[in-house]
Order: structure tokens, then C-alpha cells, then sequence
């Protein structure tokens, strides 16, 4: 019987073809002669105490892929591996659909990244705790802490623990009304926690992702340059993707991190680096997968499932 593996992600349709990491990972996938599968969060349900996805067949039809119309409750453990891919925000449908992962994990379901981790770690503050590597930070939702941080800093970075591709990240270099009245909003005047960061200049030069595949640092990394005008390095925001050979500092520091990630089931991420400093570590989703391995014909998927 061929092997089936899950992919949980945002709607199908809205899953970029040329770029998505996670269509990277259905062609690596079929390549391994698995039968492939796709839901979303909401197609998880509990039934006689077993988890079940409400699943579509996934099928190749020469470059393109298709999801079949037709959906099969299956078992999650009956998957040899379901990959948890769904982007954030993670928000109560994220989280409950977590719980319901965690105990099919329980009952003997194979899930990358695990369920646990992924609920432990937020991915903004994750990278404390590697605290000797990132930029000067507080997070907080007190409005006075925070303009007591710019008043140190001269020039932040504020963005939200849940959001994910330059969404709602702003650089501010004054204490104008404006800025003042942004920070009350992003912070619900002062009940939501925000981070902040001091501002790297090394921004404009790239914002690094490194892909961490089963504790190991991939050896092509992606220099994400902002557009000309912007700070955000991010490809959702308009950034441009170069790939690079990975640094010594940033391999030192790849390996550090995945000892940590592997001991807590944590098998593919990506870290943000930034010149010298640590900024994310992302768990949920990580991208750039297909961006490495269009300009340097290397795949770090195919790392990935060497180990599966």
C-alpha cells in the first residue's frame, strides 16, 4: 500500500505554485512515491476519541497539482507524516487545532513540527532565547516603556507577536503624534504586547533566512534586500531574494539553534539574521525553500526528507 503523508495549510487555491515552500514539499513528496494529501485547520475533527482530516487527494498533472473535489475522513495517524503548514496568525482556530494534533501525536501520529513546540514558541519571542545574539529588545504593552526604549534606541522596529511576512511592522525615528498614536494602536492602548527592536542598518544589505533541516543549517541561505525606499526585507513585502553561501557565523550559529530545535521536536525552521544579530525563528511556515533552490539548483526539502 502506498504510503500517504498530510499536508494542513491555508486554503489550496491561495497556495502560490512557483514559491510556496509547502508545494516544494508535495513535489519532494510525490518524488518519494507518497500519495499525497491537503486540508485545512478546520477539516480536523475528534470522533471515538481519534483525530480525523477531512482531506483532498492531491494529484500531479504534468507541472500542475490538483485538489481533487472529493474529501476522505482519514485517521491521522494513518499518515506516515503530516506536516503542520498552515501560516500564521496564530490565533484560537491555530491553537485548537494544535490541541487536537497533540493528541493524535499521542495516539501515534508522526507531525512535523510538533504540535507541543509549535504552542510553546512564539516566533517573535523565540529568538530570547538566544539572547546574546539579537538586537537591544522589550516586549511589552506599556506605552511608556516603549518610548522610553525609542528614547535610548533613536531609531525601533515595532511589530506584533502574530503576524507573519512584514505585516504590521513599522520603523519609527520619532515620537511624533503620529507614531505616538501607531504604538497606541498596535498595543490596544497598552492591554496587547508588542516587541521592539532596536533598527539595523545591515537591513538594506539583506535580512538572511537560514533554513534549519533536522538541526543542521542548510549551506545556501537567502539574502532578503528591501526595495529601494523600505526597510522590510520581506518577499511578501516586496523584497528580492539572493541566494548565498552561508557565513561561519551564521553556520555557528544555525547549528546552535537546531541542537535546540531538534530536542524539542522542531525539525524545519528558519532564522532571521540581520549583519550579526539573531531576529526570528521561524516554526510555523518557514519559506524560501524554492527560492534557494531555483538560483542554486540545490533543494533543501530533499535534505528534509532524507531523515523521514
Amino acid at each position: 500500500m502506498t504510503e500517504k503523508v498530510l499536508f494542513i495549510t491555508d486554503p489550496f487555491d491561495d497556495l502560490n505554485i512557483k514559491k510556496d515552500t509547502s508545494i516544494l514539499m508535495m513535489e519532494e513528496s510525490f518524488k518519494n512515491s507518497y500519495k499525497v494529501f491537503q486540508c485545512e485547520t478546520s477539516d480536523l475533527f475528534i470522533e471515538n476519541a481519534k483525530v480525523y482530516a477531512s482531506s483532498k487527494n492531491i494529484i500531479q498533472n504534468k507541472s500542475k497539482f490538483v485538489a481533487e473535489n472529493d474529501k476522505f475522513d482519514l485517521n491521522i495517524t494513518d499518515f506516515k507524516i503530516c506536516f503542520m503548514r498552515k501560516d500564521p496568525p496564530v490565533d484560537e482556530n491555530y491553537i485548537n487545532a494544535l490541541h487536537l494534533l497533540g493528541l493524535a501525536e499521542s495516539l501515534g501520529a508522526n507531525i512535523y513540527n510538533k504540535p507541543n513546540s509549535l504552542k510553546n514558541f512564539n516566533e517573535k519571542v523565540f529568538a530570547v532565547h538566544f539572547f546574546k545574539y539579537i538586537p537591544k529588545t522589550i516586549i511589552t504593552s506599556n506605552i511608556q516603556k516603549i518610548e522610553k526604549f525609542f528614547q535610548k534606541q533613536k531609531s525601533i522596529v515595532i511589530k506584533p507577536l502574530d503576524g507573519m511576512g512584514g505585516n504590521s511592522i513599522y520603523k519609527i525615528d520619532e515620537l511624533n503624534n503620529k507614531n505616538i498614536n501607531l504604538i497606541k494602536l498596535m498595543t490596544k492602548s497598552g492591554l496587547t504586547k508588542i516587541i521592539c527592536q532596536e533598527f539595523i542598518e545591515d537591513v538594506y544589505s539583506g535580512d538572511v533566512r537560514i533554513l534549519i533541516i533536522n538541526g543542521e543549517p542548510f549551506r545556501k541561505t537567502l539574502a532578503r534586500i528591501p526595495q529601494k525606499g523600505n526597510f522590510k526585507g520581506n518577499l511578501a513585502a516586496g523584497g528580492r531574494g539572493i541566494a548565498k553561501d552561508i557565513t561561519d557565523f551564521q553556520e555557528k550559529l544555525g547549528k546552535e539553534i537546531g541542537t535546540f530545535l531538534m530536542t524539542n521536536g522542531i525539525s524545519f525552521a528558519g532564522i532571521d539574521v540581520i549583519g550579526e544579530y539573531l531576529t526570528e525563528i521561524n516554526i510555523t511556515s518557514p519559506t524560501c525553500a524554492r527560492e534557494i533552490y531555483d538560483q542554486t539548483n540545490l533543494n533543501p526539502i530533499s535534505e528534509l526528507f532524507k531523515d523521514l
